[in-house]
């Protein structure tokens, strides 16, 4: 299969490009070139996320079976994303964040209510309030993510993924990922179980789970953390 990975230089997305390219895979990486990365054997195209519809030439001229976005931010870039790619890929991918459940708006206080059962699952309830983050907390957070756009919310970004009624979507919804450089911290709360939501338009009728911890058989044990590049790329195989 042909691979398009927007947003292919980041924590977990280099890893991801490598095991694509072990399993024999094609892979183009889209980015802004601003990163140093270095790929063997995969083809490059430098551009700026902003401005998606620009390079839809581009991404026909590669042909990708199917597109995943590591850093989608918003609704509206969401958005963009289904409309540059409708009629040149069979699927897009986009990471999701744990951010989306109730359970993130309680912690910072934008949600109310009673807490939420852990381990957080797909069935977990989801916000009802837009826009995970206070403001001060979201600043700090764009500092260490900078592709965290003022109107960052995951929630939109899923409903645009998951409701295009001609391409078909799926959501990874993913543990934050803390990398040693950064000055966040994983928070108590978050070290309960967190699970890999696998939720795709063609899999509506027969829903499938997959926990970071590794006790569906289908995802082999590695190192118990949301952070594995591993992870998701054993994930992707039960999602096609």
């Amino acid at each position: 299969m042909k691979f398009l990975i927007i947003g292919g230089t980041g924590f977990i997305s280099r890893p991801l490009v490598r095991e694509l390219q072990k399993r024999q895979h094609k892979v183009a990486v889209f980015h802004r070139g601003r990163t140093p990365a270095s790929f063997k054997g995969v083809e490059i195209i430098l551009g700026d996320r902003k401005n998606l519809e620009q390079y839809r030439e581009d991404f026909q001229r590669f042909a990708p079976d199917t597109v995943i976005h590591m850093i989608l931010s918003s609704g509206r870039h969401a958005e963009a994303l289904m409309r540059t790619v409708r009629g040149i890929a069979r699927r897009v991918v986009a990471l999701s964040s744990m951010d989306v459940y109730r359970a993130f708006g309680l912690f910072h206080g934008t949600e109310s209510g009673p807490l939420q059962p852990v381990p957080l699952t797909e069935q977990s309830e989801v916000r009802r309030n837009l826009h995970p983050y206070p403001p001060a907390v979201l600043n700090r957070v764009q500092s260490i993510f900078n592709w965290m756009d003022d109107d960052y919310d995951k929630i939109p970004v899923e409903q645009a993924v998951l409701g295009d009624q001609s391409l078909p979507g799926t959501v990874l919804r993913v543990h934050r990922e803390v990398t040693s450089k950064t000055s966040l911290q994983r928070l108590p709360w978050q070290h309960a179980r967190i699970a890999l939501s696998v939720k795709s338009t063609t899999l509506r009728k027969n829903p499938h789970s997959l926990n970071w911890s590794g006790r569906d058989k289908s995802l082999p044990k590695r190192d118990g953390t949301a952070n594995s590049p591993f992870c998701l790329v054993n994930a992707l195989p039960n999602i096609f």
